[in-house]
């Protein structure tokens, strides 16, 4: 116990016994022993604030990742949705496959097709 032996422990109690004597030692040692489960009370709930410090960074930073993933596919849908800049898009894609594409040949006038009734004499 704290790095101490038996024969240190003795040593101490002895020195306490004859210092305190045998009437006050026991409530001191009641006393001793409230001030250790208070410092371990302590110490317990500065360790849980911390780790729930350090959960709620945690929590907050994955907080900021999803809200700048919003914001960009906000960015994006609103960008999508812009009328001018869809009709723009279009437009260059318009002048783009105008550009690519060879102009159509003119249509060609169907032919005339004619039936001429067959004599009986030629078939």
């Amino acid at each position: 116990m704290f790095g101490m032996g038996i024969t240190e422990i003795l040593l101490i109690a002895i020195v306490a016994v004859l210092f305190l004597g045998p009437d006050k030692l026991p409530s001191t040692m009641i006393e001793i022993a409230k001030f250790f489960r208070s410092v371990k009370g302590t110490v317990n709930s500065a360790k849980a604030t911390i780790e729930d410090e350090i959960r709620l960074s945690g929590i907050k930073e994955s907080v900021m990742d999803y809200k700048a993933e919003l914001e960009n596919a906000s960015s994006e849908l609103t960008h999508m949705t812009d009328l001018t800049q869809i009709e723009t898009d279009v437009k260059a894609i318009g002048n783009d496959l105008t550009l690519e594409t060879p102009a159509p040949a003119a249509p060609k006038e169907p032919e005339a097709v004619t039936f001429v009734p067959k004599n009986k004499e030629d078939a």
